[in-house]
C-alpha cells in the first residue's frame, strides 16, 4: 500500500474504501450503525459472507468427455487427470472443525511472541489466553510473519511501557504488515534478581538482562556496583546464566523465568518504580466485530494534507464529538520524510512529514466514531484503522 499517494479515500484495514452514497448502502449491526452507513470499517467488513474456495468464471477448454451412471457425458480436461495421483499429497487438506481456536480458555490458540520461554511477552500471552500454546520468535517482525503464514493464530507485541515509553519499531511494523489489533494486555512488571543455587548477592560481579530492564533497575545496580551486560531479552539472560553456570553473574528476569531455568530468586521487585506497567497488543489475521457492550478502544494511523493548523483540526474531529483521545504518537513518513512548503514570498521550507498514530476511546459501532473519521477525512491524505478492541482494565 503506497503511502505517498494523494488519494482522499480513507484507508480502512488494507483496502481503500471509497465513500458510498448513503442512499445505496445499508449496514445493520443492531446498534444503529445503519444511521451512519456512509463509513465501512475494516472491522465490519467481515460481516459479509466470504467464499473459502475460488470460483472459476471462465468456461474450461473441453477436450474430452466421460460417461456417468445415467449415460450422460460430462466434460473433462485432460490436464486435470494427468499427474493427479502423483501430486495429491501436495494438496492442502480441508479445514476441520477442530482447527479453530477455542474461545473459552484459549487451549487451542497458538500465540507468537518475541523472546524465549519465560519472557514478559509470554506472560502477557498467558494472561490473554491462560491455556494457549506459545510460539517463541527471535524478532518482533518474526511474530508478524508467524501469524501471516498461519504458524500462529495470534501475536503478542509490546507497544509501550509506563517507564520507557513507546516502542517505535513496533509502531512501524503495525503499518507494514497485514494484521489487525484485536485486544490489549496491561502487565505489571516485577523484576527479579536471579542467580545459581547457593550464590549470594555479594558475590555477583555482573548482571545480564535486556537493556530496558537494566535501565529500570538502575538504582539497585548502582548500589551493587556491578557491571551491566546486555542480552536480547530477560529470558535469554536467565538462560545464559543457567546454561553457562556462571556463579559471579546474575540475571534480571521474571519469577517464572527462575522456575523455567532452575535459578534462585536472590531479590524480588528490584525495579526503581513499583508501578512499572507494560502494554501489549494482541494481533490477528482478521479483525473482530466491534460492539458497544463494554468500553472499546480504536487505533488508527493517518497522515495530513499540507496546510496550517491541520493537526489541530484533525484532533478536533474527536473533541467535537466528546471522544477521549488516549494516546498520540508520531512517526516520520519514511517514503517521503520531507515536505516542501511555499510561503507568500515564494520561498520554500522543508519540514518532516509525519504519520500520526491515535488511540481513542470509542467503538467503531458507535456512530460518533464513524462521524469523527468522516470528519478526519477532510484533512487527511491517508487513514487506516489498525483495530477496534476491548480495553484492558488492569
Amino acid at each position: 500500500m503506497a503511502l505517498n499517494g494523494c488519494s482522499n479515500a480513507p484507508q480502512l484495514g488494507f483496502a481503500t474504501l471509497k465513500l458510498a452514497n448513503p442512499h445505496t448502502l445499508s449496514v445493520d449491526l443492531r446498534y444503529g450503525v445503519g444511521k451512519c452507513c456512509k463509513w465501512k470499517c475494516c472491522c465490519m467488513s467481515i460481516l459479509a459472507p466470504r467464499a473459502l474456495t475460488p470460483v472459476e468464471d471462465e468456461k474450461p477448454d473441453l477436450t474430452e468427455t466421460e460417461s456417468c451412471g445415467n449415460g450422460n457425458r460430462l466434460p473433462v480436461q485432460l490436464n486435470e487427470l494427468k499427474g493427479l495421483q502423483k501430486d495429491i499429497n501436495l494438496l492442502p487438506r480441508p479445514i476441520m472443525a477442530n482447527d479453530f481456536p477455542s474461545s473459552k480458555d484459549g487451549s487451542k490458540v497458538r500465540v507468537a511472541y518475541q523472546g524465549l520461554p519465560g519472557a514478559y511477552s509470554e506472560d502477557a500471552a498467558f494472561k490473554a489466553y491462560p491455556k494457549c500454546k506459545t510460539v517463541p520468535c527471535d524478532e518482533f517482525e518474526t511474530t508478524f510473519k508467524a501469524v501471516e503464514l498461519w504458524l500462529a493464530d495470534k501475536a503478542v507485541l509490546p507497544i509501550e511501557s509506563s517507564i520507557a515509553g513507546s516502542i517505535h519499531r513496533n509502531y512501524d511494523l503495525l503499518l507494514s504488515h497485514r494484521l489487525h489489533i484485536v485486544g490489549e494486555v496491561k502487565l505489571k512488571v516485577n523484576h527479579c534478581l536471579l542467580g545459581l543455587a547457593g550464590v549470594r548477592i555479594e558475590e555477583l560481579k555482573g548482571i545480564v538482562s535486556h537493556p530496558q530492564a537494566l535501565a529500570q533497575c538502575e538504582m539497585m545496580l548502582g548500589d551493587l556496583g556491578v557491571a551491566k551486560i546486555s542480552a536480547p531479552d530477560t529470558a535469554a539472560a536467565a538462560k545464559a546464566v543457567a546454561s553457562k553456570r556462571i556463579r559471579d553473574t546474575g540475571a534480571i528476569a521474571s519469577s517464572r523465568a527462575a522456575k523455567i531455568y532452575d535459578l534462585e530468586i536472590l531479590a524480588e521487585g528490584i525495579q526503581d518504580d513499583d508501578n512499572d506497567i507494560s502494554r501489549f497488543l494482541i494481533l490477528a489475521r482478521e479483525p473482530i466485530i466491534p460492539a458497544i457492550d463494554r468500553p472499546y478502544k480504536t487505533s488508527i494511523v493517518f497522515s495530513l494534507e499540507e496546510g496550517p493548523g491541520l493537526l489541530f483540526k484533525a484532533l478536533g474531529a474527536f473533541s467535537l464529538r466528546n471522544i477521549d483521545l488516549l494516546k498520540i504518537e508520531s512517526r516520520p513518513l519514511k517514503q517521503r520524510p520531507l515536505m516542501v512548503v511555499d510561503d507568500s514570498n515564494k520561498e520554500s521550507a522543508k519540514y518532516f512529514d509525519y504519520l500520526f498514530y491515535i488511540d481513542f476511546e470509542a467503538s467503531m459501532a458507535d456512530v460518533r466514531a464513524q462521524y469523527a473519521l468522516e470528519n478526519l477525512q477532510e484533512y487527511a491524505r491517508f487513514i487506516r484503522v489498525l483495530g477496534c478492541y476491548p480495553i484492558d482494565r488492569i
